[in-house]
């Protein structure tokens, strides 16, 4: 249950904080009062989208946080490695930059907004006073079946089929050419392989060329500059090089060292410089080597790195894409030619994947078939017990249209039906229901729904709207009934609701120090007894205070029975 609402800086609240109960928890207040801001905040941190259009004017941020208690276990924690403290309570923090920036955290731990919704939808549920005109998308009507069905697992089992039977399909289609495209495809591969295998490409290639043109380009320079280091190092057929010369001061050190360890010492120097020079001269030699080249070589290598050119221009930007081309076209080659044998093989395992898919189908259908007739009945108590006792509800059923009898969601097409007087036959609800009733029919299947989740916390955002007297006194009845076993947070504007709260809080808007700001007070019996005596009349007389106080033991009795019950 959600136990403590902390808001700061967000539109004209610059700070509240709230503290529910468990049970029915009402809020009321004047049009523009800041209600609906309350339930913006609640939002924020059910990781719902936000603006920094929220933040209070002047300040650089705003800021939400909540504490649940009470909660149940959540596979969530344990995916997310979070879980509530020692004392059983979730801190849940979310603030808003002025850059558009949103901070979250859950327990201290920095979380995405999208993990955050995760959490927030198994929390919190918000029904909204649009949430009416929902009924009317047909749509969705098969979703809420589902939900009450617990149908999850035969819808999941039924996609992955439907799944197989498209892509099956799609492998199938795109084999599908006639005979003359047919023919041009395979030329055009014949010739674009033949071109490639051709072309012997290797990897590593194009490098190679490319640094051997280099050395030819400049080949003459190269060639004086390694003779002359060759001439210096070995002296040639003409006279003494480094070598014979380090060589010759070698052995005098040598021969000096007979005498003296310190000459011994520089022979050692002598040698081991020899040495180098003798292996730096092998280089050199080697080097030389390498820029013989032939008449024409020169030539015939551009013309390769013009030909390997002319083909990255072609089938890839490299030699390694090049190649993955050229196999792409031998699959693909592969394919045409034995498309005839692929697109039989994939006949038959179309006709497997779609006896399949319809035998998922049907069995989902019959599922749905069972909770259909279980919706309507729950969906009529429920109407009853909100002054709609004349009502008849349906869920209507119908084939899917198209060539295969089925999409994404299955066999069936549904769409909930009801007839609002005696005599008058079914018809679907967008056609016949007002906003009265699309407020109480949504209700109640609010109600049915949430009986099979998680959630414990329902919040109902002027759901009221189009009810009135007596019928005002059933809706309030069944909402408490509801916070028998849920948190329900309401925000109204019928006395009627607002007397049925086993909490009351009062949103109040006015002016200081030339700004507007919106506060929220829980509110004792005498001022519950004011409060329902504006929202009865918009003023507060001797004859609305009786009213009020009316309202408030009619609901005490009311709610005093339903214990009794218990």
């Amino acid at each position: 249950m959600l136990s403590l609402l902390h808001i700061e800086n967000i539109a004209v609240i610059s700070q509240a904080d709230i503290a529910f109960d468990q049970g029915f928890n009402v809020l009321t207040g004047e049009t523009g009062a800041g209600k609906s801001i309350v339930i913006d905040a609640i939002g924020a941190i059910m990781g719902e989208r936000t603006s920094r259009d929220l933040i209070r004017t002047g300040a650089k941020s705003a800021r939400v946080s909540a504490v649940f208690r009470n909660l149940p276990e959540l596979d969530w924690f344990q995916q997310q490695g979070v879980s509530p403290d020692e004392n059983g309570e979730l801190l849940i923090e979310r603030s808003i930059q002025a850059d558009g920036k949103n901070v979250c955290r859950v327990n201290g731990r920095p979380l995405l907004v999208t993990q955050l919704r995760e959490l927030g939808c198994q929390l919190l549920n918000i029904h909204g006073q649009h949430d009416g005109q929902q009924l009317l998308d047909e749509e969705r009507h098969l979703d809420y079946l589902d939900s009450f069905g617990g149908t999850g697992e035969a819808r999941a089992a039924f996609a992955a089929a439907y799944q197989q039977v498209q892509a099956i399909r799609g492998e199938r289609d795109g084999l599908q050419m006639d005979d003359a495209e047919k023919a041009r495809r395979i030329n055009m591969l014949t010739y674009q392989i033949g071109e490639l295998e051709q072309a012997k490409l290797r990897i590593g290639e194009e490098e190679e060329l490319s640094a051997r043109r280099d050395v030819l380009r400049n080949a003459e320079r190269l060639t004086d500059a390694v003779d002359g280091a060759w001439q210096a190092l070995t002296g040639g057929d003409d006279g003494e090089g480094a070598v014979s010369l380090l060589m010759e001061a070698e052995n005098r050190l040598a021969q000096g060292g007979r005498y003296s360890s310190g000459l011994r010492e520089l022979s050692e120097k002598a040698a081991q410089l020899r040495c180098d020079v003798d292996d730096l001269a092998e280089l050199v030699r080697d080097l030389r080597g390498n820029l013989d080249f032939y008449p024409g070589e020169l030539d015939e290598l551009e013309e390769r790195l013009d030909k390997l050119y002319r083909l990255k221009k072609k089938y890839g930007g490299s030699t390694e894409e090049m190649l993955d081309y050229l196999e792409k076209c031998r699959q693909e080659l592969d394919v045409i030619q034995f498309s005839e044998d692929r697109i039989a093989r994939l006949d038959r395992e179309l006709e497997k994947a779609m006896a399949q898919a319809k035998m998922q189908g049907e069995s989902l259908s019959a599922q749905r078939q069972m909770a259909a007739g279980r919706l309507a009945q729950r969906i009529q108590s429920e109407l009853t017990q909100l002054d709609m006792p004349k009502v008849r509800f349906q869920v209507e059923f119908a084939p899917k249209g198209g060539a295969d009898g089925m999409d994404a969601t299955g066999v069936d097409t549904v769409r909930f039906l009801m007839s609002a007087n005696v005599g008058e036959a079914l018809k679907p609800i967008n056609r016949i229901a007002s906003g009265g009733e699309l407020s109480r029919i949504m209700l109640a299947l609010k109600n049915v729904l949430a009986e099979t989740e998680q959630v414990s916390t329902l919040i109902f955002d002027e759901v009221d709207t189009g009810v009135s007297g007596r019928a005002a006194g059933k809706v309030a009845q069944k909402l408490f009934q509801v916070s028998r076993n849920k948190q329900v947070l309401c925000v109204t504007h019928l006395p009627q609701i607002a007397a049925m709260g086993d909490v009351h809080f009062s949103v109040e808007k006015g002016e200081q120090d030339g700004r507007t700001y919106t506060q929220v007070e829980r509110l004792g019996r005498l001022e519950r007894r004011e409060e329902l005596a504006r929202l009865s009349g918009g003023g507060v007389t001797a004859v609305l205070l009786e009213g009020g106080e009316e309202l408030l033991a009619a609901a005490e009795k009311f709610k005093a029975g339903e214990r009794e019950k218990a």
